[in-house]
Protein backbone atom coordinates (compact mmCIF):
# COMPACT_ATOMS: atom_id res chain seq x y z
CA UNK A 1 0.00 0.00 0.00
CA UNK A 2 1.41 3.34 -0.65
CA UNK A 3 2.11 5.36 2.06
CA UNK A 4 -0.11 8.24 3.60
CA UNK A 5 2.33 10.94 4.67
CA UNK A 6 -0.48 13.54 6.63
CA UNK A 7 -2.25 16.61 4.85
CA UNK A 8 0.11 18.83 2.99
CA UNK A 9 -3.02 21.49 2.83
CA UNK A 10 -6.25 22.78 3.45
CA UNK A 11 -8.07 24.99 0.85
CA UNK A 12 -11.19 26.76 1.67
CA UNK A 13 -14.08 28.29 -0.81
CA UNK A 14 -14.18 31.59 0.36
CA UNK A 15 -16.52 34.76 -0.35
CA UNK A 16 -13.73 37.60 0.13
CA UNK A 17 -10.29 37.32 -0.49
CA UNK A 18 -9.32 40.26 1.27
CA UNK A 19 -11.44 39.37 4.31
CA UNK A 20 -10.12 35.99 4.24
CA UNK A 21 -6.63 37.21 4.23
CA UNK A 22 -6.90 39.78 7.11
CA UNK A 23 -8.27 36.62 8.86
CA UNK A 24 -6.28 34.06 8.56
CA UNK A 25 -2.73 36.28 8.73
CA UNK A 26 -4.02 38.53 11.90
CA UNK A 27 -5.95 36.21 13.67
CA UNK A 28 -4.10 33.42 12.90
CA UNK A 29 -0.39 34.17 12.39
CA UNK A 30 -0.43 32.33 9.22
CA UNK A 31 2.29 33.82 6.54
CA UNK A 32 1.44 34.89 3.45
CA UNK A 33 2.88 32.70 0.43
CA UNK A 34 1.14 33.56 -2.86
CA UNK A 35 -1.46 35.37 -4.56
CA UNK A 36 -3.00 33.98 -7.37
CA UNK A 37 -5.82 36.29 -7.91
CA UNK A 38 -8.50 33.89 -7.41
CA UNK A 39 -6.65 32.42 -4.78
CA UNK A 40 -4.56 32.76 -2.03
CA UNK A 41 -2.22 30.55 -0.14
CA UNK A 42 -0.48 30.85 3.55
CA UNK A 43 2.20 28.74 5.53
CA UNK A 44 2.05 27.88 8.97
CA UNK A 45 6.09 28.55 9.40
CA UNK A 46 6.64 25.72 12.43
CA UNK A 47 4.81 23.32 11.04
CA UNK A 48 4.72 23.82 7.64
CA UNK A 49 1.19 23.32 7.11
CA UNK A 50 -0.29 25.34 3.93
CA UNK A 51 -3.69 26.63 3.99
CA UNK A 52 -5.54 27.91 0.74
CA UNK A 53 -8.64 30.42 0.27
CA UNK A 54 -10.06 30.10 -2.89
CA UNK A 55 -12.86 32.92 -4.09
CA UNK A 56 -14.46 30.77 -7.56
CA UNK A 57 -16.59 32.77 -9.81
CA UNK A 58 -19.75 30.62 -9.81
CA UNK A 59 -19.49 30.09 -6.51
CA UNK A 60 -23.26 30.19 -4.72
CA UNK A 61 -22.12 32.19 -1.85
CA UNK A 62 -23.40 32.44 1.49
CA UNK A 63 -22.34 31.39 4.42
CA UNK A 64 -20.38 27.44 5.09
CA UNK A 65 -22.68 24.90 7.26
CA UNK A 66 -21.45 21.89 8.87
CA UNK A 67 -25.21 20.71 8.02
CA UNK A 68 -24.72 20.25 4.16
CA UNK A 69 -22.45 16.95 3.17
CA UNK A 70 -18.90 17.61 2.82
CA UNK A 71 -16.56 19.01 5.57
CA UNK A 72 -17.60 19.35 8.89
CA UNK A 73 -14.73 21.52 10.15
CA UNK A 74 -11.33 21.64 10.25
CA UNK A 75 -9.43 20.93 13.31
CA UNK A 76 -5.72 22.28 14.09
CA UNK A 77 -3.71 20.79 16.67
CA UNK A 78 -2.42 22.52 20.03
CA UNK A 79 -0.16 22.10 22.86
CA UNK A 80 -2.19 22.10 25.68
CA UNK A 81 -5.64 23.59 27.28
CA UNK A 82 -3.50 26.54 28.46
CA UNK A 83 -2.53 27.34 24.80
CA UNK A 84 -6.40 27.03 23.92
CA UNK A 85 -6.69 30.03 26.55
CA UNK A 86 -3.92 31.69 24.96
CA UNK A 87 -6.32 31.60 21.70
CA UNK A 88 -8.91 32.62 23.46
CA UNK A 89 -7.81 35.84 24.67
CA UNK A 90 -6.61 36.33 21.12
CA UNK A 91 -10.09 36.01 19.83
CA UNK A 92 -11.63 38.28 22.11
CA UNK A 93 -8.98 40.58 20.82
CA UNK A 94 -9.91 40.17 17.49
CA UNK A 95 -13.82 40.13 17.79
CA UNK A 96 -13.67 36.27 16.46
CA UNK A 97 -16.92 34.90 17.97
CA UNK A 98 -16.19 31.18 19.91
CA UNK A 99 -17.48 28.30 21.99
CA UNK A 100 -15.34 28.71 25.06
CA UNK A 101 -13.21 25.87 25.62
CA UNK A 102 -14.99 22.05 26.25
CA UNK A 103 -13.22 19.56 28.40
CA UNK A 104 -13.76 16.45 27.02
CA UNK A 105 -12.94 12.69 26.94
CA UNK A 106 -9.88 12.88 25.24
CA UNK A 107 -8.81 16.53 25.10
CA UNK A 108 -9.73 19.81 25.08
CA UNK A 109 -11.29 21.82 22.39
CA UNK A 110 -11.63 25.80 21.35
CA UNK A 111 -14.34 25.86 18.34
CA UNK A 112 -14.78 28.90 16.34
CA UNK A 113 -15.57 30.34 12.63
CA UNK A 114 -13.56 32.00 9.80
CA UNK A 115 -15.30 35.30 8.50
CA UNK A 116 -17.54 32.35 6.20
CA UNK A 117 -18.40 30.62 8.77
CA UNK A 118 -16.65 27.74 8.08
CA UNK A 119 -16.30 25.60 11.16
CA UNK A 120 -12.92 25.77 12.97
CA UNK A 121 -11.19 23.90 15.83
CA UNK A 122 -8.15 24.06 17.64
CA UNK A 123 -8.05 20.92 20.28
CA UNK A 124 -5.63 19.73 22.71
CA UNK A 125 -5.16 15.94 23.62
CA UNK A 126 -4.90 14.49 26.86
CA UNK A 127 -2.57 12.79 28.75
CA UNK A 128 -4.66 9.27 27.43
CA UNK A 129 -4.88 10.11 24.14
CA UNK A 130 -1.08 11.21 23.37
CA UNK A 131 -0.29 7.83 25.24
CA UNK A 132 -2.55 5.95 22.82
CA UNK A 133 -1.55 7.54 19.35
CA UNK A 134 2.09 7.24 20.44
CA UNK A 135 1.70 3.67 21.10
CA UNK A 136 -0.75 3.35 17.68
CA UNK A 137 2.44 4.49 16.01
CA UNK A 138 4.58 2.13 17.29
CA UNK A 139 2.49 -0.92 17.22
CA UNK A 140 -0.06 -2.98 15.64
CA UNK A 141 -3.46 -3.16 17.78
CA UNK A 142 -6.64 -5.17 16.66
CA UNK A 143 -9.70 -3.45 16.63
CA UNK A 144 -11.05 -5.10 19.47
CA UNK A 145 -8.18 -4.23 21.56
CA UNK A 146 -8.43 -0.94 20.11
CA UNK A 147 -12.56 -0.96 21.52
CA UNK A 148 -11.83 -2.31 24.87
CA UNK A 149 -9.29 0.34 25.50
CA UNK A 150 -11.52 2.96 24.56
CA UNK A 151 -14.98 1.33 26.50
CA UNK A 152 -12.82 0.46 29.54
CA UNK A 153 -11.30 3.98 29.96
CA UNK A 154 -14.65 5.60 29.06
CA UNK A 155 -16.03 3.48 32.03
CA UNK A 156 -14.06 4.61 34.30
CA UNK A 157 -15.09 8.47 33.49
CA UNK A 158 -18.58 7.34 35.23
CA UNK A 159 -18.86 8.19 38.28
CA UNK A 160 -19.48 5.59 40.91
CA UNK A 161 -23.01 4.22 42.15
Amino acid sequence: MPAFKGVDHVSFSVTDLDRSERFYVDVLGLMPLMDFGYARLFLDRPSGFMLSVVRHEAGAGGPFTELTTGLDHVGFAAESREELEEWERRFDEHGVVYTPIRDMEFGYHLNFRDPDGIALEFSASNAVLTGWLEELRENELSQEEIQARVMAYLGSLQPNP
